[in-house]
């Protein structure tokens, strides 16, 4: 039987985890000074070139019938008119949507209305925004124009949030500044500086210089932003392939087969003619009649073919996703912008960045890549905007985390002998034991590939019991665990709010527990597993006393 102790809730949460408070709070203390900033603006519309973007968005859903008619040869005059009345219908309804859709950021709110006949009208608490981001699609981006959204706390559901699309680059920009300074203020928060601010600005210098190299055009895009902006990070070419240490990259061929099968599979008769006497019926019975040998070998060779094609997938597709990639800071907030046709420009506000995270691979450690992601409090599902630098050099990584972040400098603690036995007997036993039944049943061939995973399960075993460590600096906290997908989390000891210690039987009678420290971001909580329960604990009350001391018993000492 598994036993659970938590200690918690004597610490408050994150502030973004309580945005009504905070904008109550706001709302009750008079600031005069700060009214002028936060005076309402007039209501202003979409960009005009809303009238091309919106019908060819809408247009893109008749691509796929209209491309099967003419491919089977099936298309009509009916066909052609009613493409025609669809193409009209867009075009009716992007003018409809410039003429009806206004927004105004006014005092304490962002205000969105739109509709002709179905009227909506949105009112977003400003000090509920919890991120605003920029997004550029290609054709956007053809017309100097961005898409705006605006993700706010309350509710956690789409419908709480706001999308202005589309509106110029520079009024993007403007919305997104004003937009995250009201809510500093309403917060109280406009004065609040990071720890590294004289850091960031003693470097910002040199990594203009070091990052502007062949990126001219990046340079021109900011040449409107505040001068206060510091460039941390400007992705460098050769990092495009380190998508060859990426299994999900490399598998990029294998999706794109799969979604085209799919798509013969639904469309097969529409698109190909497969009736008796046809070219494709005749190619593939001349097929079955060379026999299975043929088929064996049409098979292999298409293997082989997405064997050789995945390393030009791989670095196609990470391209294609991270290409220009840039991280940048302000005094409030980091900015990270990527992509080659789609280009995201994602917001992360400073102070609900409460650490950040180390993640790899063992292919990706042979060659010292890692990735970065920052711990943020009110994302919700939206992990992927935590997102701060994808696979690359980890030295390069290291010093990123210097100047945007707040570095651990602390090492991290090896884990009792005791959780060496349990990482190896989990990873070879089940092995082992399935040889064994394999024997049993007349099977063996199959009793030798099961051993032969045992075998592999101790050097797997091993790296996983090297990869746990835990430990603490001033102001950071650091648990590091897995082997397949290895994580390193650093999380504020400020922002822990509680502690669970789990221990199965197997944990109990060595003397392990695994301990999780509860944070208001991120994923939650996040393990230390297999440590030896009483340092566990005594760790856990140095880092947070005011949280677990009072759940302790002193002990008593004998008096001669």
């Amino acid at each position: 039987m598994t036993e659970r102790w938590r200690f918690g809730g004597g610490m408050e949460d994150n502030s973004s985890s309580r945005p009504d408070r905070e904008g109550e709070d706001a709302e009750e203390v008079p600031a005069p000074s700060t009214t002028p900033s936060l005076a309402g603006e007039e209501e202003r519309r979409l960009s005009a070139l809303t009238l091309v973007t919106a019908p060819i968005a809408h247009l893109k859903n008749f691509i796929t019938p209209i491309a099967i008619a003419v491919v089977a040869g099936t298309f009509n005059p009916w066909i052609l008119v009613s493409a025609a009345v669809a193409v009209l219908g867009m075009f009716v309804s992007g003018l409809v949507t410039w003429r009806t859709f206004r927004y105004r950021l006014g005092e304490q709110r962002l205000e969105i209305r739109q509709g002709l006949l179905n009227r909506s009208r949105r009112s977003i608490p400003v000090e509920r925004i919890r991120g605003v981001d920029i997004t550029s699609k290609l054709l956007h981006r053809a017309l100097g124009l961005a898409v705006v959204q605006i993700e706010a706390a309350a509710g956690g559901g789409a419908s709480e949030e706001g999308k202005l699309d589309a509106v110029t680059v520079a009024e993007a920009q403007r919305v997104r500044r004003e937009l995250l300074h009201r809510r500093a203020v309403l917060l109280g928060e406009s004065s609040r500086g990071h720890v590294t601010d004289a850091a960031e600005a003693a470097t910002t210098e040199e990594e203009d210089r070091s990052g502007g190299e062949g990126q001219d055009g990046r340079t021109s895009e900011r040449e409107g932003q505040s001068p206060a902006e510091t460039v941390y990070f400007v992705m460098p070419r050769r990092w495009y392939f380190y998508s060859l240490l990426s299994l999900g990259y490399l598998l990029t061929p294998f999706a794109a087969l799969a979604t085209l099968l799919g798509f013969l599979a639904q469309n097969v008769d529409e698109v190909i003619d497969t009736t008796p006497g046809s070219a494709a019926y005749e190619t593939a019975e001349s097929m079955l009649r060379g026999g299975t040998m043929v088929l064996i070998a049409l098979g292999a060779s298409a293997f082989v073919l997405l064997l050789l094609m995945m390393p030009v997938f791989a670095v196609v597709s990470y391209t294609v996703t991270h290409w220009g990639f840039t991280l940048s800071g302000r005094t409030e907030s980091l900015v990270a912008e990527r992509g080659l046709f789609t280009r995201q420009n994602v917001t992360l506000e400073r102070r609900r960045i409460r650490g950040y995270e180390l993640l790899d691979t063992p292919l990706q450690r042979s060659r010292s890549a890692v990735r970065l992601n920052a711990v943020v409090t009110g994302l919700g599902e939206a992990t992927t905007r935590a997102a701060l630098l994808p696979i690359g050099d980890r030295p390069r990584v290291t010093e990123v985390v210097e100047k945007a972040l707040v570095p651990y400098r602390g090492t991290l603690r090896s884990h009792p002998r005791a959780a060496l036995g349990r990482r190896l007997s989990r990873a070879v036993v089940p092995w082992g034991l399935a040889s064994v039944v394999a024997v049993f049943l007349g099977f063996p061939w199959l009793a030798l590939v099961l051993g032969l995973g045992a075998l592999l399960g101790i050097p797997l075993g091993v790296d996983r019991y090297r990869s746990l460590g835990h430990g603490r600096d001033r102001r950071m906290v650091s648990a590091r665990w897995g082997t397949l997908r290895r994580r390193q989390a650093h999380v504020q000891r400020d922002a822990i709010i509680g502690w669970n210690w789990r221990q199965s039987p197997f944990q109990r009678r060595p003397g392990l527990a695994t301990a999780q420290f509860a944070v208001g971001a991120g994923a939650g909580a996040y393990p230390i597993v297999d440590a030896d329960f009483a340092d566990s604990v005594a760790f856990a009350a140095d880092v947070t006393p005011e949280v677990v001391r009072p759940f302790l018993v002193p002990q008593q000492t004998e008096e001669g």
